[in-house]
């Protein structure tokens, strides 16, 4: 299924390919629309380039969970928690934290 949000995000990323916050953009369409398996590479791609405050990490958590990879999910929840710590967002990582406990 494609929105007009998706094929938009699309539109940007294919004039530059390289452009983080259209990537994340991208894989929020995609990871509401739960296309998980199209989401997960664009939200590695954005974690891989920018300093995401747990978010993204949580998206790339719910993506793995949904495609039943639970050690890459636990991976993702751990370094999300990091992530929301060194931001200061306690109530982040405390939710980081229960997903954890909840795989």
């Amino acid at each position: 299924m494609t929105t007009p949000r998706i094929d938009a995000f699309s539109a940007m990323i294919a004039k530059n390919p390289d452009n983080v916050l259209a990537r994340f953009g991208l894989a929020t369409e995609l990871v509401k629309a739960e296309r998980w398996a199209d989401a997960v590479p664009e939200l590695e791609f954005y974690l891989a380039r920018y300093d995401d405050e747990g978010n993204g990490w949580l998206k790339l958590a719910d993506a793995f969970t949904n495609l039943g990879r639970m050690e890459d999910a636990r991976t993702a929840l751990e370094k999300g928690f990091a992530a929301a710590r060194r931001f200061g967002h306690e109530g982040l990582a405390a939710e980081f934290e229960e997903r954890k406990e909840q795989l």
